[in-house]
């Protein structure tokens, strides 16, 4: 009877082993599809201060399940920003940028409570340095939220660009000091 019943637990166990080692069948991941809106017009030139520059291929990027149209990852204003010093006496050193929406009362609108503000960092580095002298110009991409309410009506007037930067007196001097040259 002992070998009998050491024998059913053995098949028991083999077939809970067995059940267990069925493969599952694997869902299908969801396609997620980068919607994109075209910003009219696409490129515009600013001025803020003594800084000149464009702002270009702007495009604003919805990340969408496909099929559903669920939202994947909230809306992004993205372009690229390019600044000039249009001083001639004066450096800059860029500090941060912020972009507002601006709806057609003059508001801004607001982004979602889950959401950071739409900031620019100017970081130093070759294509974007912090500092810039006369006529030296920087340039980078722009990634920013975007508010989503912005793309459910129509209400978006203008898009707005603050730029914070501190100038300084910019010098060119020269100094002389008297040499000779002796045969040692």
């Amino acid at each position: 009877m002992r070998t009998f019943t050491s024998v059913m637990m053995a098949v028991a166990i083999a077939a809970a082993a067995l059940s267990g080692c069925t493969p599952t069948v694997k869902e299908k991941a969801a396609v997620i599809d980068d919607k994109v809106y075209a910003v009219a017009p696409d490129q515009i030139k600013v001025k803020a201060g003594i800084l000149l520059g464009e702002v270009t291929e702007m495009t604003v990027v919805e990340r969408v399940e496909q099929g559903t149209g669920r939202v994947d990852s909230a809306a992004k204003l993205r372009g690229k920003l390019k600044l000039t010093n249009g001083s001639t006496d004066q450096s800059v050193r860029l500090l941060n940028g912020r972009v507002l929406f601006i709806d057609e009362q003059g508001q801004p609108i607001k982004l979602e409570e889950s959401r950071t503000d739409s900031k620019i960092s100017f970081s130093g580095s070759y294509n974007s340095p912090d500092r810039l002298d006369p006529g030296n110009e920087a340039s980078q991409d722009i990634d920013v939220n975007f508010p989503a309410a912005a793309l459910k009506t129509a209400k978006l007037r203008e898009i707005r660009l603050e730029i914070e930067y501190l100038p300084a007196s910019y010098r060119k001097d020269t100094a002389s000091f008297n040499v000779s040259i002796s045969d040692k």
